[in-house]
């Protein structure tokens, strides 16, 4: 095999062949078997990623708290008015300059209205469009100034629009305000709940509006956003400064006559959308200036971090993945954060499309599939821990899993499974045709070993769930063993029978997807008795059959049925309760039952009851606990049906 390695170029798909399902369902394991639920668990892989595989919400979060406080570091909220303060005042220091080397009259009367200009930037710019500048330098700075000041304003209203406002001939500005009349007529027309013509609005005025909004809603949002970010921007200011920049504002509208039209406009928005963060003062650190247009940029993508934080965060109820904004993320954080996004939204989806998860009544639960997949994980995780030979353990259809070989071979049938007997089958190739230089070999020159099936097991497998269990830190380990005992027996021994049993206060029947959604019982008693009374019962099912209980736990009984349904407890037990539990392990020994107890724990308490069960049914006691308790039963097993 060859492997070619290259710089990841975005193409690549890393939920591909090389992150198969049981990947992702491994990766979830641990919190499935702790019974966190598999909604919970999914929720913890998405939000830490897999490592070298796709990054997780809680790193994009980071990623948007650090651009966050960039941004905000670079924030001069002050600065959008004093640049323009500070231009003006350059363009009169030009004029002054020029009139100081001027005796004339006329300059003199030129300085004298220069000095009694308004002190605010809007007065003074009113006052000085009637002025024919003496310099003909400052009179050209001073137009380009209001040409800026234009493409400031509608830049800070209109995102993206001011490059196309740039030297408006008066027939297009007529258009564009004729294109916010037509849009404020659509609002209204709307709230009424009347049809609105989006589709010809766009054809009519589509170049207004780069990004393309496929409805009027989204359209609406876009220009909300907006206008709601500069509206931070004016809360931000002192009342002295806020007025002057509302003052400069409305001084370039009126100019271009469309005051009225952006008022509406915006008087509408902030009722429909009222829900942005209108007025919300941000927060600013830096100290150079930026132009009214980039500071407004820069509080939208505040409003973005905000909100994408708030949408990762996932604290409100019914939050999902499709609540966060691609197109935001995608303006914040770049093109790689919106991959990201995508992958972690395919996680669940390629759980479900290989039937490992299924979402039902709004819970996402583990398939009996994926209980099975599960299993089969955790048993190669005890073989491999094992490291043993695992020649011919293959699956096999025959009962009671891997035969016997008698010493005969048997010929080779259509549908036949078993063991190629390569001397014999390569014989007949030769002997058929012998005479030929390179013999082939045919279907009928095929035979297998001949073989026994070997005698049916039936296993009860009794499963401590007291709240002691998680507490001592055993309960996933218990249940990843179970797993893996139950993936083993279907696996390489499919005729044996396994039953899973829980028990504490009383003992009921599980299946194997069981194991990835129980979890501890939060109530009191270790109830032995029942447990061995049930297993009892499903094991009298198999009379022929080689047949055991095992039964993991950590301390000793406490509780037992009395008067047939009533379940009694007591700490420290009661000499009625040991009795009972003793007398159904006895019941079951007579019935030819192996008793294998795993004891996890080596109280004094728990020690003396166990040795006197293994004394009483000639069963056996093991003291392990943690992972190895996996690899303990399952080479138990295996050494068990070998024998």
């Amino acid at each position: 095999m060859r492997l070619r390695y290259s710089a990841w170029d975005g193409t690549q798909d890393p939920l591909g062949p090389n992150l198969a399902a049981s990947d992702l369902l491994e990766a979830i394991s641990d919190e499935l078997l702790a019974g966190e639920g598999a909604d919970q668990a999914l929720s913890g892989l998405v939000r830490r990623g897999m490592r070298g595989r796709f990054t997780g919400l809680d790193a994009l979060r980071a990623r948007l708290r650090d651009a966050r406080r960039r941004e905000q570091s670079r924030l001069d909220l002050d600065g959008p008015l004093r640049e323009v303060q500070d231009r003006l005042g350059e363009i009169l220091e030009t004029e002054r300059r020029t009139l100081s080397f001027r005796a004339d009259d006329d300059a003199r009367l030129r300085e004298q209205l220069l000095d009694s200009l308004p002190p605010d930037p809007a007065g003074a710019i009113r006052e000085l469009r009637e002025y024919r500048f003496a310099d003909p330098s400052a009179q050209a700075t001073f137009d380009e100034l209001l040409e800026w000041l234009r493409q400031q304003v509608m830049g800070s209203y209109f995102r993206q629009m001011a490059a196309g406002m740039r030297g408006l001939s008066a027939e297009e500005l007529n258009r564009f305000k004729d294109m916010l009349a037509e849009l404020n007529a659509m609002v209204d027309a709307q709230s009424r709940g009347e049809p609105v013509d989006f589709e010809g609005f766009m054809q009519r005025h589509g170049d207004f509006f780069p990004e393309g909004p496929r409805s009027l809603d989204e359209l609406l949002e876009q220009m909300a956003r907006r206008m709601a970010a500069l509206s931070r921007l004016l809360a931000s200011m002192s009342p002295e400064d806020r007025a002057e920049l509302e003052a400069l504002a409305r001084e370039v509208l009126q100019d271009l006559d469309l005051a009225f039209e952006v008022d509406r406009l915006a008087g509408a928005l902030a009722e429909r959308f009222a829900d942005l963060p209108w007025d919300d003062p941000a927060l600013g650190g830096g100290e150079e200036p930026m132009p009214m247009q980039a500071t407004v940029d820069a509080l939208e993508r505040l409003s973005d971090y905000e909100d994408l934080d708030r949408a990762m965060r996932a604290d409100y109820a019914g939050a999902t993945l499709e609540d966060i904004d691609e197109e935001r993320l995608r303006r914040t954080l770049g093109e790689d954060a919106v991959r990201d996004l995508k992958r972690l939204k395919e996680v669940e989806r390629a759980l479900e499309r290989a039937g490992l998860v299924t979402r039902s009544g709004g819970a996402l639960r583990v398939t009996p599939r994926g209980a099975r997949k599960l299993g089969e994980r955790a048993l190669v995780h005890v073989f491999e821990h094992l490291r043993k030979d695992r020649e011919a353990a293959h699956d096999t259809r025959h009962a009671g899993g891997l035969s016997e070989p008698t010493g005969a071979t048997v010929p080779w049938r259509f549908g036949s499974s078993g063991q190629i007997a390569v001397q014999r089958t390569v014989f007949n190739a030769v002997v058929r045709d012998g005479a030929s230089p390179r013999p082939r070999l045919l279907p009928a020159d095929f035979e297998l070993v001949e073989a026994e099936s070997r005698t049916e097991a039936a296993t009860a497998l009794l499963l401590d769930l007291s709240f002691s269990m998680p507490l001592r830190g055993h309960w996933v380990p218990a249940k990843r063993m179970a797993l893996a005992l139950h993936a083993l027996i279907e696996g390489r021994y499919p005729h044996d029978s396994l039953y899973l049993i829980g028990f504490s206060d009383f003992a009921r029947r599980m299946q194997p997807e069981d194991l990835a959604s129980t979890g501890w019982e939060r109530v009191y008693g270790t109830n032995m008795q029942h447990a061995f009374n049930l297993a009892g019962r499903l094991l009298a099912d198999h009379p022929r059959a080689t047949k055991q209980v095992i039964m993991v736990t950590d301390g000793e009984p406490t509780a037992h049925i009395e008067h047939g349904e009533q379940v009694f407890f007591s700490w420290p037990p009661v000499p009625e309760t040991i009795r009972r539990t003793l007398s159904e392990a006895m019941r079951l020994a007579r019935a030819g039952v192996t008793i294998n107890v795993f004891m996890l724990e080596d109280s004094p308490g728990l020690s003396r009851f166990m040795e006197r069960l293994a004394r009483l049914t000639n069963g056996r006691v093991f003291l392990t606990a943690g992972e190895g308790l996996g690899e303990f039963v399952i080479r138990d097993y295996v050494a068990r049906r070998a024998s």
